[in-house]
């Protein structure tokens, strides 16, 4: 929301070209990027635009509804998570540098490390000029720990996985 802010430009173009970003960053890192990685950098921004334009998402007037509702979705995603990264055809950007980080630091727990590239993103916006409110807090710190339990429960070691490349998939084609 910072960037958008700044730049007058839509926030799913903001993660979209933030994918981008961190897409070179995992390049860095030596992390596959696959048509997963790449469709996700498009798509989620694309359809965070949707969203809002279409203003699907009711606003909460009760606290405790919001953060059940913020909590729920927090539970979605990191499902979700593990079914897209168990495809193997390249997780989201944000995954990505998740899973390059978690292999170069094999004792920390994936969790710990989500928690951190959501903190760092976080610290970023806020510099930039985002509001920062307990829905916000709640969602950097819950979703690591959301992440964990669920991906521990699922049996899930994304510290383990092999994703294809681009390249690999047009082989496989």
């Amino acid at each position: 929301m910072g960037g958008a802010y700044l730049t007058h430009i839509s926030y799913g173009n903001i993660v979209v070209i933030s994918g981008f970003v961190i897409i070179a960053i995992d390049f860095a890192l030596k992390e596959k990027i696959g048509f997963g990685t790449i469709l996700n950098a498009i798509l989620i921004g694309k359809f965070v635009d949707l969203i809002q334009f279409a203003n699907i998402v009711p606003l909460m007037s009760n606290i405790w509804l919001g953060i059940l509702m913020l909590l729920l979705g927090q539970v979605a995603i990191c499902v979700g998570s593990y079914f897209y990264m168990s495809a193997s055809l390249g997780c989201g950007p944000r995954d990505a540098l998740m899973v390059a980080l978690g292999k170069r630091m094999p004792k920390v727990p994936i969790g710990a490390i989500r928690g951190l590239i959501e903190g760092t993103v976080l610290i970023i916006g806020w510099l930039l000029g985002a509001k920062v409110g307990i829905g916000t807090v709640i969602s950097v710190f819950g979703i690591g720990l959301i992440l964990q339990f669920t991906f521990k429960l699922l049996r899930f070691d994304v510290k383990n996985i092999q994703h294809e490349s681009v390249a690999d998939t047009v082989k496989a084609m």
